[in-house]
């Protein structure tokens, strides 16, 4: 029998609630942005290559990956409030384990599981939300919700970049502790349990084939670019992995339509909304997400800011987004969700739409505006769209639809990130090739450049006419290179454009309303 029925509850008990599940979620997605910036001191500190340091991130992933699709079915046989109560120890635990490793096998291992611990908070979080609010409050509920997913997403880099510069790289660990003591306390004292009037047997082939085929399609996709990976996509153990997960997948499929008890129920893309909606988040998940990490590399790589720095640029956003998401979920009643729902996708397509002409002399504002806008498209598209993907969805379903929704996004997300990074590498290369050709290396201009050069590098360095020449041809070339290098990001920016736009057909087929919960 189910406690803690959502319309029942006094507003402050949602609320507190509310404000518990939002704290899980930033620090679950926090924990995922502060690491990158701090793994180049990581390896530093611990002596480790880049083959294995590669596994502090990929371990966490995979562990992740590998509890998501069991988070609708723990949270139905346990209740909401264990599972979460349980995730957030886990997680804890873990992070401060990894912050006392001493070894970068220790670390990896507790990173590990910490990930264990965090792949069902969100969607257990995201399905308490939306079981302790009313169908009319969610909207403007999973608005607030999504804050904190922004706003760990916009400070992440930049305090990571703070904790290692001014502490060490245990406090990118460290500081979940606290936190998540926070979180185990109010979960505890204040949560009341919510435990679906379902009791279905464990579906073991299900589970399996879905512990297979997730990880080993996030695997394969995070080998594509990895540094020891030269092959790219043609790589035995990328083209493995992904054979291994595409063998699964279908695998996966027959069970859960043929069982009575699915491990995870895909009938509920029968309806129309929640279908097409995951349809958007995969799409979108490909163009958004895979473009993430291109203006990061662009700062850094490029025009000389530094991690922390590079950080900072993204403050703004979240709270940009922070502050459009509740209102845009409190519109979505009161009009067409649909407006919203495209509106913000066509705010993200200009964002892309401006970074197609990045240039090494580009100004710090038309970067931090293109970044605004984007903010602003995530936090007007994203609420209304997870809103009414959930219209006709029971409580007793909240948890499924909630772990389906995560997965589909992880998997369009590190679908984008692998394809981004591919077309990166590939669309740098041919524009270095490009402007080589187009150079007339026995031209005046180019002859006149180098010489004007290797004069200025001969009177500042006092080095030899011979060693001067050396310089001055390495310049022009590492100069071609960036802006080779920049021309491919622009490139990577139209393709996330072109992808988002995508999106404007299954948009266009939602149903305004659902039938009443």
């Amino acid at each position: 029998m189910a406690t803690g029925i959502a319309n029942t509850e006094s507003a402050s008990y949602k609320w507190i609630v509310l404000a518990n599940v939002m704290l899980g979620t930033f620090m679950s997605i926090l924990d995922s942005t502060v690491v990158n910036t701090g793994l180049p001191v990581i390896m530093g500190s611990l002596g480790a290559d880049i083959d294995t340091a590669e596994w502090i991130i990929t371990g966490y992933m995979l562990a992740i990956a590998t509890v998501l699709p069991a988070a609708a079915w723990l949270s139905e046989r346990f209740g909401y409030k264990k599972l979460y109560f349980i995730s957030l120890l886990v997680f804890t635990v873990g992070s401060l384990m990894c912050g006392n490793s001493s070894s970068i096998e220790e670390l990896i291992f507790w990173r590990v599981i910490e990930g264990l611990g965090c792949g069902a908070i969100m969607p257990v979080g995201m399905a308490i939300v939306s079981s302790v609010f009313p169908p009319e409050q969610r909207g403007m509920v999973l608005g607030f919700w999504s804050i904190a997913a922004a706003a760990s997403v916009s400070f992440g880099p930049a305090i990571g970049g703070y904790l290692v510069d001014s502490f060490n790289w245990n406090y990118i660990f460290y500081i979940n502790v606290p936190v998540g003591a926070i979180a185990l306390f109010v979960t505890a004292v204040v949560q009341k349990e919510y435990k679906p009037n379902v009791n279905a047997p464990f579906d073991v082939w299900g589970f399996v084939t879905s512990a297979i085929f997730l990880p080993a399609f996030m695997f394969g996709l995070s080998q594509v670019n990895s540094a020891t990976n030269p092959n790219g996509w043609s790589s035995p153990v990328v083209l493995g992995s992904l054979w291994v997960s595409a063998v699964t997948f279908i695998l996966f499929l027959y069970v859960e339509f043929t069982v009575k008890h699915p491990f995870i129920n895909l009938r509920l893309f029968a309806d129309r909304n929640f279908a097409l909606a995951n349809l958007v988040f995969f799409i979108f998940g490909i163009g958004m997400f895979g473009s993430t990490f291109l203006i990061p590399l662009y700062l850094q790589d490029n025009l000389g800011y530094s991690a922390f720095q590079a950080g900072m640029f993204f403050i703004p956003v979240g709270i940009i987004q922070g502050v459009s998401s509740p209102l845009s979920g409190a519109l979505t009643p009161k009009m067409n969700p649909k407006i919203l729902i495209l509106g913000g996708l066509l705010l993200l397509g200009l964002s892309f739409y401006m970074n197609t002409y990045l240039s090494l002399f580009t100004g710090k504002w038309y970067i931090m505006l293109s970044l605004y806008i984007r903010g602003l498209g995530m936090g007007v598209l994203f609420t209304p769209l997870l809103t009414v993907s959930l219209y006709d969805i029971a409580n007793r379903d909240m948890a499924q639809a909630s772990s389906i929704t995560n997965i589909v996004r992880q998997m369009g997300g590190s679908f984008g990130v692998a394809l981004m990074s591919h077309f990166l590498t590939g669309r740098s290369s041919y524009h270095y090739a490009r402007y080589s050709e187009a150079l007339n290396y026995t031209g005046e201009v180019y002859t006149c450049t180098v010489e004007r050069i290797a004069s200025f590098a001969g009177q500042v360095s006092g080095a030899t006419a011979d060693t001067a020449r050396e310089i001055a041809v390495s310049m022009v070339e590492k100069r071609i290179s960036v802006e080779a290098y920049i021309a491919g990001i622009n490139d990577d920016f139209f393709i996330a454009l072109v992808i988002t736009m995508l999106c404007v057909f299954p948009i266009w087929l939602l149903r305004r309303s659902g039938r009443k919960s």
